[in-house]
């Protein structure tokens, strides 16, 4: 089944009442759309304008995130000084004190304990400095010897090679980190 339709129908049908009331019924489903749209974007904008808006001190969020970058950005800044100065401890740390070894010995057959000591302080570097104390009963001497890379030019006692090396393997009275 077929429907024809020719061009006196369409002519005609236009003439009648009919295409005006569904022309009118048209514009009218159109008004009612554009209204409830537009109600709906001017709802979305008070909504936008007051998210926007801090309370209490009328701020806009625009202004909030700004100050945040810029304060970022300063913080970045200080970390960056911060982290070149903790770089510049790290190379003056490496050449303070940073292992110790003590050795306590008798030096003498006639005092009664280990009164002597020989102590040895040294950098990361094992450069330094060792201490030898000798006491006996009618005097008490501090010899001070240079270390350099865990050697000395000095003569070093038994007691004193055993200072440097608890210094430098951690073995000694303290290593500090």
């Amino acid at each position: 089944m077929q429907i024809v339709i020719q061009g006196g129908q369409i002519l005609e049908f236009l003439r009648t009442d009919w295409i005006l009331i569904i022309l009118f019924v048209f514009n009218l489903i159109l008004l009612i759309s554009v209204i409830l749209t537009n109600t709906k974007i001017n709802k979305i904008n008070k909504n936008y304008k007051k998210f926007m808006e801090k309370l209490g001190d009328g701020k806009t969020i625009d202004e909030d995130l700004e100050n945040y970058l810029n304060r970022v950005i300063n913080l970045e800044d200080e970390t960056r000084n911060i982290v070149s100065y903790c770089k510049s401890i790290d190379g003056e740390i490496k050449k303070c004190i940073q292992k110790i070894g003590i050795v306590r010995y008798n030096a003498f057959k006639d005092t009664g304990s280990d009164l002597s000591f020989a102590v040895a302080m040294l950098d990361e570097q094992n450069d330094g400095v060792v201490f030898n104390g000798i006491y006996s009963r009618e005097a008490s001497n501090i010899y001070a010897k240079p270390i350099e890379k865990g050697r000395s030019t000095y003569t070093i006692t038994e007691e004193e090679k055993e200072a440097i090396s608890r210094a430098i393997n951690g073995d000694g009275m303290r290593k500090i980190r």
